[in-house]
Order: structure tokens, then sequence, then C-alpha cells
């Protein structure tokens, strides 16, 4: 084989969805692993479904996600055009060359007798009516301006036979495939019939794509024969599944990458994600950069079993790449999210120090911030807890105690005020949890909370924390 080349093929129809970012990707690994190039093309003859800006997004989305590609319609390249609307008079070459071999013919059908044909199994397939028509008889229709769409001539008896990278050799009864439509009765090729000749005329010659074309690679082979051209490489790749029975969909509303962005999640972990979803190295890691994905790529660790997508799994992976970002990182990529909670009064370094080892994504910054601005009455069974041996009681005989520690604290931070509480439990001679447990619950009003007492009280300052602590004291009271 030449010089690899892979393509991404995506239709401008809407945001990005995972499943075809996951086909993105893995199709950037495998041609920059084996010295190859990886080409992006615009698929965009449906024009029914063109949706605005939706292209801009696919353009955003692989440069932001690190999959820049070598060939694509803003970066240019030898093999254009790359945007397939542009390349229309070259299927009607192509596909005029197949009638003239007889491996596709001019159908003039109706609506209203395709759709009077029996249907087997569910399905309506064409009966070949129209392949008996003489030359001159199909020139004498086309000259009197009736609509008409170009079929492959589907052969009816044998099998076609290909090999997957991943499914081995897959083998389809000729009697199974339809004559399927190349070109509409608009003059655009349907999706199967361009796909092939874009292929051929941009050099691809590894095609990576879902599952769902496997059973249909036999015809775009048997067109690839006919026009006596090379069969290009496949790999096939598992669905990627909502649950047991459901795929992701776009067209559902599931994921896409900017959706995931928006909740909070990092792209890099996004991606390390992405790449797990149908794939797995042989060493059975689960964090790695985008380089040791690089490194660890192979074909050999596609899975051939659907892969579900698990939000629990990308939330904890998110959680570690959050973990590892630098306190500058963190602050600069948090701020839109700290600035949605109305935090301005408080330092904004303690705030993301108490926050960062805390969150699995940051759309939960607001949620779990939300005590620091909103503060009032609380049930006070709170205090109760088993573990700390604390309730109600106990809290109304500590709370005072604590509030008279913390007004004699001089520096007023973590360390200090965390050895003020320490040391008021050595005091009373009780554990550490019956003094920190209702302080905490005292300052928020919270079961849960990210941080414990002394550091709140470090980011609340002073003069809120006692203040905070004489209402809940008057609560009990």
């Amino acid at each position: 084989m030449s010089q690899l080349r892979t393509r991404f093929a995506p239709s401008p129809t809407g945001y990005l969805h995972i499943g075809g970012l996951r086909t993105a990707l893995y199709s950037y690994l495998y041609a920059k692993k084996n010295g190859g190039k990886f080409i992006l093309r615009i698929e965009d003859t449906d024009q029914g479904r063109y949706v605005e800006g939706a292209v801009e997004i696919i353009y955003r989305t692989l440069h932001e996600t690190g999959l820049n590609y070598d060939e694509g319609p803003d970066v240019g390249g030898d093999y254009g055009p790359y945007i397939q609307s542009q390349r229309a008079n070259e299927y009607m070459f192509y596909a005029k060359k197949l009638v003239e071999s007889g491996h596709a013919y001019y159908c003039f059908c109706s609506e209203e007798r395709l759709e009077s044909l029996p249907a087997v199994n569910g399905a309506r397939r064409y009966d070949k009516h129209c392949l008996s028509l003489s030359k001159e008889e199909v020139e004498k229709r086309i000259a009197a301006g009736e609509k008409f769409v170009i079929r492959q001539n589907m052969p009816t008896e044998g099998s076609t036979t290909y090999h997957d990278a991943v499914y081995g050799d897959i083998t389809i009864d000729n009697s199974e495939l339809e004559d399927q439509i190349l070109i509409k009765s608009d003059g655009m090729p349907t999706y199967n019939f361009a796909n092939v000749i874009d292929d051929h005329l941009m050099g691809i010659n590894c095609v990576m794509r879902g599952i769902e074309y496997l059973s249909s690679t036999p015809k775009y082979n048997l067109l690839y024969d006919a026009l006596g051209w090379e069969r290009p490489m496949y790999i096939h790749m598992p669905p990627i599944m909502k649950d047991a029975q459901h795929k992701l969909s776009k067209r559902n509303g599931d994921a896409s990458y900017e959706d995931l962005i928006v909740k909070g999640f990092l792209k890099d972990a996004i991606i390390n994600y992405i790449a797990l979803l149908g794939w797995s190295p042989k060493d059975d890691t689960e964090k790695m950069s985008f380089d040791e994905l690089l490194a660890k790529f192979d074909v050999s660790g596609i899975n051939k079993s659907p892969s579900i997508f698990d939000p629990l799994k990308l939330a904890w992976l998110n959680s570690l790449y959050i973990k590892e970002m630098s306190p500058e990182a963190f602050a600069e990529y948090a701020t839109p999210w700290i600035d949605n909670c109305y935090l301005k009064n408080f330092d904004k370094a303690l705030v993301c120090k108490l926050i960062q080892s805390r969150i699995e994504t940051f759309a939960e910054i607001e949620d779990k911030l939300r005590f620091l601005v909103d503060f009032g009455a609380f049930d006070s069974s709170l205090y109760d807890n088993q573990k700390q041996k604390t309730d109600a009681t106990v809290a109304k005989e500590i709370l005072p105690l604590v509030r008279d520690k913390f007004d004699k604290v001089k520096t007023w931070d973590n360390q200090h005020l965390y050895e003020a509480l320490i040391e008021l439990a050595q005091e009373l001679g009780v554990k550490n949890g019956k003094v920190l447990w209702p302080a905490r619950i005292a300052l928020t009003g919270l079961a849960a909370t990210p941080g414990g007492a002394s550091e709140i009280a470090e980011l609340l300052g002073k003069s809120e924390t006692l203040r905070r602590l004489d209402s809940s004291i008057a609560q009990l009271n």
C-alpha cells in the first residue's frame, strides 16, 4: 500500500456527535501512527438536512481537540475539492460510465409505482423494471424531460466477500443487495455513490466508519470493481450505545462534543474517554494523554461488541484531569462558572483551592458554592451524626465554644482555624469529629460541602463566620 490516507467525512447537520468525533479520532490516530495523512471532507449533498453554521462547528471541534487534518476545505490540498457538492459534475460522469458498462441503468418509475411494489420483510425492493429499456427509449424519455434516477445494477446470484480489519471476512449474498439509487432525480448523488467516487479521487485507501455500513460495503465494492478501481482497506467500529437497547444518536439529541464542554468536561478528558468507547490498549490503561493515545493506538485493540456511553465514568475521568491542573490553569478555566455564583467578594484563589479536588465537572461549581451566598434557616436534624455522636443538643453545647475560639484566632487561615477546633476538642476530651461536624453544619446549613469547617471559615472571613455561628446558635435556642 502507498502512503496511508484516512478520512473523516461528516455531514453538516448540526453539532459534532461524539460517535462522529470517535471516527475522526480513530482515523487520525491510525493515520499518524502509520506515517499517513488524515483528510477532512464535508459531505453536503443532502441539502435538506444542511444546518447553517455546522461546517464551522466541525472545523472548530477538530482543531480544538488536536485532530488537525492534513487536507480539507479550509486548509487545501492536492486532492480537492473537499466539499462534496463541489464535485457534482464528476458524479454524473462516473454514473454514466457505469450505465455504459451495464453496471447501472436509468429508472423512470414513478413514486406511485414504487409504492405499489410488494413489501418483503417490511421493505419494498425495486424489481429492475427499467433495466430492460433500450438505449433509444431511454434517450427519448430523457429528451422529453421525464424525471429519472440512475440505479446500480446488482448481481442477483452468487455472493460478495470482503475483509474487515476488525470483523474479519464478511460475505453477503448478492440476492440481498437492492439496486440502490446512485444519482437522485435532482441530479445529486446519493451518499452511497458519492463516498465511493470521493474516496477514490481523493486517494483514500483506508476507510474507517461505523458498523452500520458493514453489510452495505459490498455495494461499494461492486462499484470499485465496476470502475476498475482498487478497493480500500476497511475498518468498521462498534456502535456507541446510550444503554443496552438504544444507540447514542445525534437525532435524539444525545451528547455532542460541545454539549459536554458546556456541561463542564475538559477537552482532554472527553478525547480520552471517547477513545475508550470501542477500543482499549494492550495494557488496559484508562487515563491517557493525547500523545499516549497516539503511541498506544492499534487496530487490534478495537472491540467487536458495542460500547455503552457511561456519564459516570466520563465524570470520574474528568475529575482526574481537573486534579492535575495547575492552580492557575484551574482558576482560569473555572472563572465563568465561579462568576455565575456571584462570588466577587470572595478570594478567588481560596475558592479554587476549596473546590479543585472536590468536583468532577466544572458545571458542579455553582451548586457546590451556592452556600457561600445563600445561607438561612435549616433543619436542626442535620446535626445528627451517629458516627460523630452529635445531634442538635450537642451542637447547642459546642457551637458557642466554637464561636469563642474563632473570635480569638489572630491569623485567619485554614491552619490556625483548624488548630483552634482541634484544641477545643482536646479541651472537651472528645473526638475531633464531635466539634468539626456541628461547626461545618452551622456555617453552611448543608449535609455535604466541599471542604471542612476551617476551610469554609477561612473563605467566609471572620465577620461572616461569626455572623453565621450566631444565626445557627439562635436557631437552637
